[in-house]
């Protein structure tokens, strides 16, 4: 299976006021969707050619909020507001554009539909203007039409150069639940009777994470976060044994107090190497729902890259939220 196009595509105005753009890929839907659903892939092919993306929150459901930035070849920038509609898995996806912070704001809705034709997925485009003469202006100053197709034909690009990392499956039921290189991906929920803005303080504040972070019996001597995007963290990791495990990441999304997203790249110092073993690296997606004054955690986290076999990689996660509840629900820990 490759992503290759293997059909022209199709561009048709279907009223006075809207737009229709339409491709078929040789890629399963599911992996279409998770190009276009997550943040760390969507930036890589979002935008006609010459463009980049930087997202500065991106948060996938009804209602939820995408802020981001895109560079044009000439170093404009044109800032984007929009808003979730409709999210129905791996279907459909309507969103609300309202516009950036300049003077010609171009507001649209858009219905992205993506289509399973037996292992081919067709994407179509729908944006709706609030008027005839909007369409026809977007079309002319801003080449809406051709936009699209590039951005297309980046998607098409996307999905054949990435496909073998899009294609990791999420973890399933597996015997104590060990993860082995082939199943990637590793959710676990954990609901803290404790409001979400404590849950996220003992996240993202290096006094307080320091106390929870690890298995049992670890301890964290050094721990330094900047929680802000682009920012990183030091955690130095302390075994019982005395082992010191060097732990570094930099933060790929903060949505205040929603969702984290992060990078985590464990090492071990060797004696007598001036080097550290790099073990893993991890990209953590964390989630964080309040509901009646109590907070559902859920952690996604995705192999990048790993030296050994990750049989621990659970184990270590549910030890570190069950010390995450003892810290939150002790009284007064956060002042």
């Amino acid at each position: 299976m490759s992503a290759r196009n293997n059909a022209a595509s199709a561009t048709a105005v279907t009223s006075d006021r809207e737009l229709v753009i339409s491709r078929l890929f040789d890629a399963p839907r599911e992996l279409v969707w998770r190009a276009w659903t997550e943040p760390r892939h969507i930036v890589k092919w979002w935008g006609p050619r010459g463009f980049r993306t930087t997202i500065a929150v991106m948060d996938v459901r009804p209602g939820g909020e995408w802020r981001h930035v895109m560079h044009g070849p000439d170093g404009t920038d044109y800032p984007n507001h929009t808003i979730f509609k409709e999210v129905l898995k791996p279907e459909k996806i309507v969103l609300t554009n309202t516009g950036g912070k300049t003077k010609e704001d171009v507001q649209f809705e858009s219905t992205w539909t993506f289509e399973d034709l037996g292992g081919k997925t067709r994407v179509t485009i729908r944006m709706v203007f609030a008027t005839a003469q909007e369409c026809e202006r977007v079309s002319r100053e801003y080449g809406a039409v051709e936009g699209g197709l590039q951005t297309l034909a980046r998607l098409s690009e996307f999905l054949q150069a990435f496909e073998a990392e899009l294609e990791w499956p999420p973890i399933g039921e597996q015997k104590n639940k060990r993860i082995a290189l082939a199943e990637r991906e590793l959710v676990l929920t954990r609901e803290f009777h404790a409001p979400r803005a404590l849950v996220w303080r003992a996240w993202t504040e290096a006094k307080h994470l320091a106390q929870w972070w690890g298995p049992h019996g670890y301890q964290n001597p050094v721990c330094e976060v900047d929680a802000r995007v682009g920012g990183a963290y030091v955690i130095h990791m302390q075994a019982p044994d005395g082992t010191v495990f060097p732990l570094e990441g930099e933060f790929k999304e903060v949505a205040r107090p929603e969702r984290l997203v992060f990078t985590e790249r464990l090492l071990k110092k060797s004696t007598g190497s001036d080097e550290p073993e790099l073990l893993f690296e991890l990209l953590n997606s964390i989630a964080f729902t309040e509901h009646a004054g109590k907070t559902r955690v859920e952690v996604r986290s995705r192999v990048v890259h790993a030296s050994v076999l990750t049989d621990g990689m659970a184990a270590g996660w549910e030890e570190c939220l069950e010390r995450l509840e003892a810290f939150v629900t002790t009284a007064d820990v956060l002042h």
